[in-house]
């Protein structure tokens, strides 16, 4: 046998493909057949035909839902599907504010006043996303959070994603930039440095703690044995919100306080901007305390940006407090007419002073 390779035969082609050579000539036979009969052919469809050949679109846009993908239909759509009866809009009484109690995304740590993780931005971005489905146009949206950093930042990307959101579904809606507000902070602890948060007072408390068991001299103050209980039933894994609900301590702010600031905030925000939805990222302790005075019983802890909706009836007097799925009509109260429980402010009962 020789050395020489056998021919192959060649399998480069130069050409365009018959079926693509045949449209090829298809298109051009009909663009001149086009051309030749432009004009004859009615006034509408020469404009047509300019139209499309300048590929300009003069008429104004149909709706979003008309021209959107299967896709974007069922984003849209996903917020009636849902199997209750609802009732007839003349038997509904108007809502003037929608409020949300968001607690914070997921946050870095508890030890420290940490921001939210990545997991905990995500997670404020579908709240603001969903958000952005649910308003109409028209309609304002008011953002107010917590002073700390994970409540913060947490109602941030809750911003940016209500931004997108409303520019995606193509919505003319006011958003408010968002501001802390002293009303809706976490509880509080008395220490010997001030009134802080539960989280800022870990530093003092832990270099406290850390003196007395080095030295093993005194008794611990108050204070400091019942931060410890608080700190000590987190590290065992247990529920330090049920701990602060439950058993009464000294130097905790009551969750019954919280409640009435929190009602003061709410209360405030609707007075300024009436027919708003008003949005406030603030922690999972007060947000349980407020749906526990709502409810009359414990419905559990809020997840990472769960929310407890407050839902304003018209004249300011009644309300609807939702989570989870369960339903309660309170009255809205009158922070004037609530007690101090102070002994130098005596309390008048609002009836006797209408006497």
């Amino acid at each position: 046998m020789s050395g020489r390779r056998p021919d192959l035969p060649r399998t480069e082609r130069d050409e365009a493909p018959m079926y693509l050579a045949r449209y090829l000539e298809r298109a051009a036979r009909a663009g001149e057949a086009e051309e030749e009969s432009d004009e004859g052919s009615p006034l509408y469809l020469r404009r047509f035909r300019q139209r499309r050949a300048a590929n300009v679109i003069t008429a104004p846009l149909p709706p979003l839902w008309e021209r959107s993908d299967h896709g974007m239909q069922m984003v849209l759509s996903e917020d009636n599907r849902n199997k209750e009866i609802g009732a007839p809009p003349q038997a509904t009484r108007p809502v003037v504010n929608d409020v949300y109690l968001v607690r914070h995304a997921e946050t870095q740590g508890y030890s420290t006043e940490a921001g939210i993780t990545p997991l905990g931005a995500w997670q404020a971005r579908s709240v603001g996303h969903t958000l952005a489905r649910r308003v109409g146009t028209g309609e304002k949206i008011v953002l107010a959070h917590a002073a700390t950093n994970r409540a913060g930042q947490t109602i941030e990307q809750l911003h940016r994603a209500v931004l997108d959101g409303i520019e995606l579904f193509e919505k003319d809606v006011k958003v408010v930039d968002p501001r802390p507000y002293e009303e809706f902070r976490n509880f509080m602890v008395a220490t010997p440095d001030g009134i802080m948060d539960v989280t800022s007072a870990f530093r003092l408390y832990y270099s406290v703690l850390e003196r007395f068991e080095r030295t093993a001299l005194g008794d611990r103050p108050a204070w400091l044995v019942e931060i410890d209980r608080f700190w000590r039933t987190q590290q065992g894994g247990g529920d330090p919100i049920q701990h602060w609900l439950t058993i009464p301590m000294l130097h905790f702010e009551p969750p019954a306080l919280c409640v009435r600031r929190f009602w003061t905030g709410i209360r405030s925000l609707a007075a300024a901007d009436p027919g708003a939805r008003i949005v406030i990222t603030t922690h999972s302790g007060p947000i349980r305390a407020f749906a526990i005075w709502a409810f009359g019983y414990d419905p559990g802890e809020p997840y990472n940006t769960e929310h407890v909706r407050v839902k304003l009836m018209e004249g300011g007097r009644e309300a609807l407090v939702v989570y989870r799925n369960r339903v309660q009509e309170v009255m809205v109260p009158e922070i004037g007419d609530l007690p101090t429980w102070s002994l130098d402010e005596q309390w008048t009962p609002p009836e006797a002073e209408n006497v």
